[in-house]
């Protein structure tokens, strides 16, 4: 039985081991920073990787760094010994080196380290294709498929990059509040996913298991054949009732995507713009992982200077062949994502709508702020690079100390080696409202959106300012500087010195919640495919 990388797997090894103290792994265990390691390094994260697992394996022979205060190259340049021993230098430091620790982090910058430590698309699939997973028989799907509602009538299938029930991301947050609208309609959910990572859309001649989620229950991984050949014999007579959507592609090859849904009499259904996958390689359309490059034409001299060029016919050419077998709604949850889509291919959809993801319902005014406090700058979400994790934390080590401000992060996640104040949360479909209900809980002034990459839409942008926050946000932010910028909820500032100088000169604290008593909100959020029947196409 042919065996591959499973997503059960990873979830496992992202988990942090029970270490041997007096082992290599549990003495570097001790200055090990998992947060650092995970945004820094976000190839790492995206194959599922457990952070520590990686860096004594093979991340310190790659010059990656254990934390914020350690530089491996360093340490290696200034003890030749240690480099010719083989000698893991963090390990070496913690039992009998000096105190040499280096920061890291380039003077050019955080998106020159970024760049510094990027890996290749080809590095990137490589891992991703090297591991097993067991792979599940025919009769044990079928046995799944046994429990559908009247020959599957009713069925919504949804394709995306990962098990959205697990997971947790923007993206999976809307397929779980798509699939509990299918629930609630009494309908049946099967989903698709690639048991392994892949960071591009496969060929037709690349074979890969694909991960199963049956009415919000995973199944584990199953062979296409076997798949196809599953729901033709349990579908049935072909049924208006169905339904599908397209969230992502990456990990799936766009003709065999087209098979599954033929084989249950669908070729008509939603092609969801979450990011521009359809465009490039680059899904962020961040030019070597750091700069906006807004999606030039194919083969443009900016293509051939940046790492996903040589992979972005692959990604063209895959949804071209899928949007010519199927016939495909696009649905944007903004404007100025579907607006940059339109301007930058020539994919044949039949229609196209705008849903946004949430909306906002006026709920009140907030209560008086006491002016005399700090303000209260936070950073909200998974600390990652493309979402602004490096500005805060240069703002929080430069102003840390200063009376003015104080910083405060929120999330899964935290670096112990930032000086801020750290609020556990855990959102999701468990308590979607757990982010927006912090930040009020906080009285926190102003959320930083930072991100260096076109957001199609960010419910962090909405529950902060559900919650009564401004937004900092940088121009190449997408749909967020736009949502600042037309509703007036903070400041869409130039660049890196733009925020710096905000924070030095003080003009930062007349987004205080003292001086803007602002508004309060509810947020309502979207059930994405099963609402666009309300919602007109153009």
């Amino acid at each position: 039985m042919r065996r591959l990388i499973s997503s059960a797997l990873a979830r496992l090894n992202r988990q942090k081991p029970r270490l041997d103290p007096a082992s290599g792994a549990g003495i570097a265990a001790k200055a090990f920073d998992h947060a650092f390691y995970l945004a820094t390094y976000p190839d790492v994260a995206e194959v599922g990787a457990d952070p520590l697992d990686h860096f004594m394996t093979y991340g310190w022979r790659e010059g990656r760094d254990p934390n914020a205060d350690f530089s491996v190259s360093d340490y290696l340049a200034s003890f030749p010994d240690v480099a010719a021993s083989g000698t893991n230098p963090l390990v070496h430091y913690l039992t009998h080196g000096r105190p040499r620790g280096v920061p890291p982090e380039s003077r050019l910058g955080f998106r020159f380290d970024i760049i510094e430590h990027q890996q290749s698309l080809q590095d990137r699939l490589a891992h991703v294709i090297s591991g097993e997973v067991t792979v599940g028989t025919a009769e044990a799907f079928a046995a799944a498929l046994a429990s559908a509602r009247d020959g599957l009538a009713g069925l919504h299938v949804t394709f995306s990059h990962d098990d959205y029930s697990t997971n947790l991301g923007g993206m999976q947050f809307a397929i779980r509040r798509e699939a509990a609208r299918v629930a609630e309609q009494g309908r049946d959910h099967l989903h698709f996913y690639s048991a392994r990572p892949w960071p591009v859309v496969r060929e037709v001649d690349e074979a890969e298991a694909l991960g199963v989620v049956w009415n919000g229950h995973a199944l584990g991984a199953f062979w296409p054949d076997v798949i196809i050949r599953g729901l033709s014999h349990q579908a049935g007579p072909v049924s208006t009732g169905r339904s599908f959507a397209i969230h992502s592609l990456l990990g799936h090859a766009p003709d065999e995507v087209a098979d599954i849904l033929a084989a249950v009499g669908l070729d008509r259904g939603v092609f969801w713009l979450h990011d521009f996958a359809s465009l490039c390689a680059g899904y962020h359309l961040l030019r070597n992982g750091v700069e906006d490059c807004g999606a030039p034409p194919p083969g443009s001299p900016a293509c051939t200077v940046c790492l996903f060029g040589t992979w972005r016919e692959r990604h063209t050419a895959g949804h071209a062949r899928l949007f010519a077998r199927l016939r495909l709604t696009v649905a944007a949850p903004s404007e100025s994502t579907l607006d940059l889509w339109r301007r930058s291919t020539d994919l044949p959809a039949e229609a196209a709508v705008v849903l946004p993801l949430a909306h906002l319902n006026v709920r009140g005014a907030s209560a008086a702020t006491p002016s005399g406090r700090p303000f209260r700058f936070a950073y909200a979400g998974l600390p990652v690079a493309h979402k602004g994790w490096p500005a805060f934390m240069a703002l929080a080590s430069r102003f840390g100390e200063d009376p003015r401000y104080e910083f405060i992060h929120l999330g899964a996640r935290r670096d112990r080696a930032m000086p801020y104040r750290f609020v556990e949360v855990h959102g999701g479909s468990a308590d979607s409202m757990a982010m927006q209900q912090a930040l009020e809980a906080a009285d926190v002034d102003a959320v930083l959106i930072w991100s260096l990459c076109r957001e199609t839409f960010s419910f962090v942008a909405y529950e902060a300012v559900a919650a009564g926050c401004a937004i900092i946000a940088g121009p190449d932010s997408g749909n967020v500087a736009a949502f600042v910028t037309e509703g007036g909820h903070g400041e869409v500032l130039a660049n890196d010195t733009a925020l710096m100088t905000a924070f030095q000169t003080g003009t930062i604290l007349q987004l205080a919640r003292a001086r803007r008593r602002p508004m309060l909100y509810d947020l309502v959020y979207s059930a994405l495919t099963p609402d666009l029947a309300k919602t007109p196409n153009s």
